[in-house]
């Protein structure tokens, strides 16, 4: 997982800061020398002429796009380190469907940025986790009538809800790919599409709330029924 990116950075490179901000002749002098970074001569007005820049510090900042080194070129993503880890027990204890976890998944990881939305047809998610098992002879694939089962089950859990034909939204508070002013107008968003009931999605999902329900997973994956709790 990686830290928030800020939602605003100052520009990389040297920032001139002068110890004595009421001397205008050091601001001439800072003037002259940023024309020069830019290969700009800048024409001091100070019939004085050039002199030696003093009382003037360099800060440097690193480059903020050179935060992260990721995999692949379809960058990253922010997730709950609470769900990563109830997705992983759910897998082990055999809780929730292989088709299921594929599928949400798949879409996590096609995320518009900034988003929330993944845009997706169900035949395009079906086609997309068969990529690898087509290439390969016997292999079992994924259905359309099964990545459809499994959708429906996710959008139950609130963990995704789909909104128009090829558009599916994942829950921000739980995966979510872009920084935090992005995901607080999405919610904001989200808010509004729900009259702000409590009790719609994305809410009511997280260790906060303890509870176990029992649901129905149907057997197209050879899990049959199954408990999901959290």
């Amino acid at each position: 997982m990686t830290s928030d990116p800020p939602a605003r950075r100052r520009p990389g490179g040297p920032r001139i800061v002068p110890t004595n901000s009421s001397d205008d002749a050091a601001f001439d002098d800072i003037l002259s020398v940023l024309g020069r970074q830019l290969g700009d001569v800048a024409q001091a007005e100070d019939p004085r002429g050039r002199r030696k820049l003093k009382g003037v510090t360099f800060e440097y900042e690193n480059d903020a796009r050179a935060v992260h080194h990721m995999a692949g070129n379809a960058g990253y993503s922010l997730a709950s380190n609470w769900f990563t880890q109830l997705l992983a027990q759910l897998a082990v204890a055999n809780s929730i469907t292989k088709s299921q976890l594929c599928v949400f998944l798949f879409v996590a990881g096609g995320q518009v940025p900034g988003t929330g939305i993944a845009q997706y047809t169900q035949q395009e998610i079906t086609d997309g986790l068969n990529r690898l098992a087509a290439q390969k002879r016997d292999a079992k694939q994924i259905t359309r009538s099964t990545v459809n089962r499994a959708i429906k089950a996710l959008c139950g859990y609130k963990w995704i809800e789909q909104v128009g034909n090829g558009k599916v939204r994942l829950n921000p508070t739980l995966w979510f790919q872009g920084n935090s002013t992005a995901q607080h107008e999405v919610l904001a968003q989200i808010a509004t599409e729900h009259d702000n009931d409590p009790t719609a999605f994305p809410h009511n999902i997280g260790p906060e709330e303890p509870h176990q329900e029992e649901f129905d997973f149907g057997e197209d994956d050879g899990y049959g029924r199954q408990e999901l709790t959290g």
